[in-house]
């Protein structure tokens, strides 16, 4: 059985799925993409169980086949070619597939495609649909800020509440939470669900960044997004979710308002001094001057800088995570942000000081115990 395909096109379209793959999976064959044929169109899939992508491509082909080919040599080898069509031939009965291009040919093992996991399907689901670039986004204002801890299931994933006329997206790992939402997607149910972060990142680094809708189809176990040519579907983290509201403080009597970029590249200075287990800087702040330092006493490393800002409140000092604090100020992307705060005590509210139309964003850092210099 034969099939032509153009090298460029079948390179963009298996990088984009790779991601799936695992170095140690759990069998050999999720090593391979599975390559399905019907009716002229090249289906490959790549999974680990938990995860599935496919992506589609129209090849010349007269017959339907499904073979399981090497994932990471496929790849290896289409990165070396240049632009030109691609001769592929399967021998089932050998287990071999054979590509030929201009200069030569490369012959791999090949494993027939029923011995490959089926694609999980999304039976009794409800689905909506939301503008590829807004889901994007969403994701990359909230991933960072789940946890890595597998102990605690329910944090490495991001939370997404569905209303009628809104969504909601939640990530926190305990130190720090962020809140997205949306009120220019119209869900049209109430439901909750956790998304695991490897699917959010790839659907992160391989969605389009226009208006292009996804279809979000979803049930109790599983999680599916159509867009153009790809789909991903995942299983849903199975555990309940914590009332993250209970957490966010309400009354943030002290409030600082800041360019966003001057305090994210002051906290980045001041961090190189900082504990490199805790990351901990100090914000001293008293009438319209913000004083950023950090010192580590082991290597009796300090720094300090005074920046000029508009604060609104009573004298204060406070630590936080320069890690935490700064990945948030970066996912954030307002000319100017406010950081609201009660007492030394008490987490730190960071918002944009103003939000873009339909959307709105919460991101919560736990302060840390400070010593007396």
């Amino acid at each position: 059985m034969k099939f032509i395909v153009n090298s460029t096109t079948l390179l963009k379209q298996l990088s984009s799925i790779d991601g799936v793959t695992v170095s140690k999976p759990i069998i050999p064959i999720l090593n391979n993409f599975l390559f399905d044929i019907k009716d002229g169109n090249l289906s490959i899939s790549a999974t680990d169980l938990e995860t599935t992508m496919t992506t589609n491509i129209k090849v010349d082909a007269k017959e339907d086949i499904s073979i399981a080919i090497p994932s990471r040599t496929t790849l290896d080898l289409l990165k070396t070619l240049a632009d030109q069509p691609l001769a592929f031939s399967i021998n089932l009965e050998k287990g071999s597939v054979e590509i030929k291009y201009d200069q030569g040919r490369f012959k791999l093992s090949a494993q027939n495609g029923d011995e490959f996991p089926k694609n999980p399907t999304v039976e009794g689901g409800k689905k909506f649909t939301m503008p590829a670039k807004v889901l994007q986004k969403a994701i990359a204002k909230t991933v960072f800020a789940t946890s890595a801890d597998e102990l605690r299931l329910n944090l490495t994933g991001v939370y997404v509440q569905l209303f009628n006329d809104s969504i909601t997206f939640v990530a926190t790992d305990a130190n720090r939470l962020v809140r997205y939402a949306r009120t220019d997607v119209n869900p049209g149910v109430e439901e909750s669900f956790i998304l695991p972060k490897k699917a959010l990142n790839l659907l992160k680094s391989t969605l389009p960044s226009d208006d292009t809708e996804v279809t979000i189809e979803y049930n109790r176990q599983n999680a599916y997004f159509n867009f153009g040519e790809v789909s991903l579907i995942c299983r849903l983290i199975d555990e309940k979710y914590p009332d993250y509201n209970a957490v966010i403080p309400q009354e943030n009597p002290n409030r600082l308002v800041m360019d966003r970029v001057e305090f994210s590249m002051s906290v980045r200075r001041i961090s190189i001094t900082s504990n490199k287990t805790t990351h901990q800087i100090r914000l001293k702040l008293a009438g319209s001057e913000l004083t950023i330092s950090a010192e580590d006493i082991d290597f009796e490393n300090e720094a300090q800088e005074k920046l000029k800002c508009q604060y609104d409140g009573e004298d204060l000092e406070i630590g936080f995570n320069s890690k935490y604090l700064n990945e948030m100020l970066v996912a954030l992307d307002s000319p100017e942000v406010k950081l609201e705060m009660s007492q030394p005590n008490r987490a730190g509210v960071l918002s944009p000081l103003v939000a873009d139309e339909h959307e709105s964003i919460l991101m919560l850092v736990m302060p840390m115990m400070l010593n007396s210099y």
